[in-house]
Formats: C-alpha cells, sequence, structure tokens
C-alpha cells in the first residue's frame, strides 16, 4: 500500500465534503443564502405536504431536481403515505431515489435541521444553458490532481514528516432568481 496515496486519497475525500457543505451554508456563495426573496416559501402548515412541494416546483421550469435533507425525505415520504399517495423511485446517475412529480429527491446532510427540528428543501435547475444554478471551478491551476484541486509538496519538515497542501477552487452562481427556488420551515421533528 502506497501510504501517502491512501493519505492524500482521505484527505481529498474530505475536502471534497466541506467543499459540498460550503456550496449549500456559505454566507456569500452558499445556495440556502442565495435563495431569491420571491422565490422562498414556507410551508402550509409545517411538514412537508405534497401541495408545498407543488408549490415549489411550480414556481420555475425545468426543476432537475429537490435536495433536502434525508430525516426532510423521510419526513415527505410519511406525509404522503398519510394521504395514501406513495411517492415513485427515480434514477439519477445509477442511484434509486424517490421523486416527487417526476423530479428526483436527492438527499444531502448539509442541509442544516434547526434545534426546532425544521429545515429547508432547494428546487433547483441546473446548467448554462437553462439559465440555472451553475458550479464555477478554476482550470489549469499548478499542481492539478482533479478539476480545480491542487496537491502542492510543501517539503519535509524537521520531524521527517513529507507535508502536502491540498487546496480546491470552487464557487456556484444562480443565473437567474427563479432557477432557485426554497421551501423553508420545513417540520421535521426535533433534532436528536
Amino acid at each position: 500500500m502506497d501510504q501517502t496515496r491512501e493519505q492524500l486519497r482521505l484527505t481529498i475525500a474530505a475536502v471534497r465534503e466541506q467543499q459540498e457543505h460550503e456550496l449549500l451554508n456559505n454566507r456569500e456563495f452558499g445556495l440556502l443564502h442565495n435563495v431569491d426573496l420571491k422565490q422562498r416559501i414556507p410551508t402550509r402548515s409545517g411538514p412537508p405536504t405534497p401541495e408545498d412541494l407543488d408549490e415549489l416546483l411550480c414556481r420555475r421550469r425545468s426543476t432537475r431536481f429537490f435536495l433536502a435533507h434525508p430525516r426532510t425525505i423521510a419526513a415527505i415520504g410519511r406525509e404522503c403515505t398519510s394521504r395514501g399517495l406513495y411517492p415513485q423511485t427515480v434514477s439519477l446517475e445509477g442511484h434509486s431515489m424517490i421523486a416527487w412529480r417526476g423530479v428526483p429527491i436527492v438527499p444531502s446532510d448539509k442541509i442544516p435541521i434547526t434545534p426546532e427540528g425544521t429545515s429547508s428543501i432547494l428546487a433547483m435547475r441546473v446548467g448554462a444553458d437553462s439559465q440555472g444554478v451553475i458550479g464555477l471551478h478554476q482550470t489549469g491551476i499548478p499542481d492539478e490532481v482533479e478539476p480545480s484541486l491542487s496537491v502542492r509538496s510543501i517539503g519535509v519538515d524537521d520531524r521527517a514528516i513529507h507535508e502536502y497542501l491540498v487546496t480546491a477552487y470552487f464557487s456556484a452562481a444562480v443565473l437567474v432568481p427563479d432557477a432557485l427556488g426554497m421551501l423553508e420551515d420545513v417540520a421535521i421533528g426535533r433534532q436528536e
């Protein structure tokens, strides 16, 4: 086993996890903080009802997917089941997940849950051609090992430890306000 390669692989995986967190939660460019005020809607009664999902869906054309915390997805399932509705399952990039009106609900544990047990659901259109949400990254950086990620050797310190600097360059942009919408204050239960 190449210990350096394995340690770098694990470090890169941790950097990518932090990247996902920042893309959602960063105060400057994170998606949760950049939803247009007109595209933020409250739930009707607290839990995520089918009517809430319909309203979120109808506010934008060509919604590619919903993004929600796994506990929020479970709350959606409970609400639908209590009404005798059973969300369909779709395949997205080889993964099976539940969907609402054919739009997959993608899980992300990076969407926060408040101590009061509320969260948010994002709905987004993606891609430059659709005037949606796009990811931004820096290309052609020195020591690039993956797109927008560089690993630079700093050298060996006085304890004979080889040090590396791992840097990821990324951001996101919402091209037009209706590309991103959010269902706010979704009641899912108490935080455990």
